[in-house]
């Protein structure tokens, strides 16, 4: 496995850092792709690949200012795949973080929460 995945950020793909050494791991940005399954296979790859061998500690973070349904079903498998590793014991945790005056990544956030088998917070930034 590829230790570490960046993707730049352009105006409508988010910044993606999976990057293993550093355990960070992260979309931030729009999350407009024209088509998302294309653009988000290497992460889904890339996370499928982590949870065989994980780090002790696996925190993702969300840092999205917009993002359309088509990024949302990606979304929901990233969090499907977190969820793997709750379920193997390991220690696995989401922060979905949004602007203090954006209530609609808020409420995204909160409904992507109920939904989770995993420690979820939804925060401002």
């Amino acid at each position: 496995m590829e230790n570490n995945l960046f993707i730049e950020e352009t105006q409508d793909t988010p910044k993606i850092v999976l990057d293993r050494t550093n355990g960070i791991l992260e979309i931030s940005g729009r999350s407009l792709p024209e088509n998302a399954v294309k653009f988000y296979l290497p992460v889904i790859q890339w996370l499928e690949e982590y949870i065989t061998k994980p780090n002790a500690q696996t925190h993702f973070e969300f840092k999205l200012d917009y993002f359309n349904s088509s990024s949302t079903k990606k979304i929901f498998e990233i969090i499907t795949i977190l969820e793997k590793l709750g379920q193997n014991s390991q220690t696995v945790a989401v922060s979905w973080y949004y602007s203090k005056d954006d209530e609609l990544i808020k409420n995204r956030g909160l409904e992507i929460m109920e939904m989770s088998a995993i420690p979820f917070e939804v925060r401002t930034y």
